[in-house]
């Protein structure tokens, strides 16, 4: 007896579970949080709500950029990937799209962003996001991330990128505001990966990264989160030094900054997965805050 249910044709299937497999290339979850500093970015530079269509298009480009990043990074990385547990089922590692399609997608993602930015917003967003990308797989992924312990604290000014790119799409220029977004986000990188680092130093090192505990181990690594963190912290607070932003930012960026700072120096003096994790973890939450404090205050 017939349920009135339609099953999808295995053509559908086929179709639904390729497109699945091409989207895990440009890793979503990663992307959320640099879309987050880009939306923001706008916020504060439109001091209020930008063009809706703006906002939009210029997410999307940013998405393209940056999912076009990861998948050349899915490619460049395939021999590695497998020896990692948390990267062994990617889609290139476990065959379900081939290296040359990843590629070729990879490249298409970043021409699709360039274009789409310079027709929806400005040619100075399109460079941007078309830089960070170049920066993520040209100077991170195929340079510094298997040569030097220092890869991710060069290489992440490839994150940084986001918020100068929704800076300019409303703006048309860069400003010191966006410089310290940027700044901001490239001083976080270090603590942030580093803590989860921690965590996969097992994976990075059955792999030959020469990640920080991998190369010189989990006292100087934790160390450094901690260094790096008060480091941050001070950049976090040059916003309202050069008057450009005002006590709703600073309030709350200084709670925000007491926890990251407590949960680093705990970490630093107490060997703990669990606040490895803690600290990992925290930290995207803490970015994403911070930025959104930024678009309030100027709101």
């Amino acid at each position: 007896m017939s349920t009135g249910v339609i099953s999808p044709t295995p053509t559908a299937a086929r179709a639904t579970s390729t497109a699945v497999e091409y989207l895990k290339l440009t890793k979503p979850r990663v992307i959320s949080l640099l879309l987050v500093t880009t939306a923001a970015a706008m916020f504060t530079a439109a001091r209020g709500v930008p063009n809706g269509w703006l906002i939009l298009w210029t997410m999307v480009g940013g998405f393209l950029a940056a999912g076009g990043a990861n998948a050349i990074n899915h490619y460049v990385d395939r021999d590695i990937d497998g020896h990692m547990k948390r990267t062994d089922a990617r889609p290139v590692v476990a065959g379900s799209v081939t290296p040359r399609r990843a590629l070729v997608f990879g490249l298409a993602c970043g021409v699709a962003s360039a274009a789409l930015l310079a027709t929806a917003a400005n040619e100075l967003a399109a460079v941007l996001a078309v830089m960070g990308l170049a920066v993520y797989v040209g100077i991170y992924t195929l340079w510094l991330k298997r040569s030097t312990v220092h890869n991710i604290v060069i290489g992440g000014a490839a994150g940084a990128f986001p918020p100068l790119v929704g800076w300019a799409a409303v703006t048309g220029h860069l400003g010191l505001y966006a410089w310290l977004m940027f700044a901001i986000v490239f001083y976080w990188t270090p603590p942030h990966f580093w803590a989860l680092a921690l965590l996969l130093q097992n994976d990075y090192a059955a792999a030959g990264v020469p990640m920080l505990p991998v190369v010189h181990g989990e006292d100087a690594t934790r160390r450094q989160i901690f260094l790096w963190t008060l480091v941050m912290v001070g950049v976090t607070v040059l916003p309202c030094a050069a008057g450009l932003a005002g006590w709703t930012y600073f309030t709350g960026a200084l709670i925000l900054n007491a926890v990251f700072v407590a949960l680093a120096f705990r970490l630093w003096r107490t060997p703990s997965r669990a606040l490895a994790k803690a600290t990992f973890h925290y930290s995207l939450l803490y970015l994403a805050l911070v930025f959104v404090l930024m678009a309030i205050d100027a709101a």
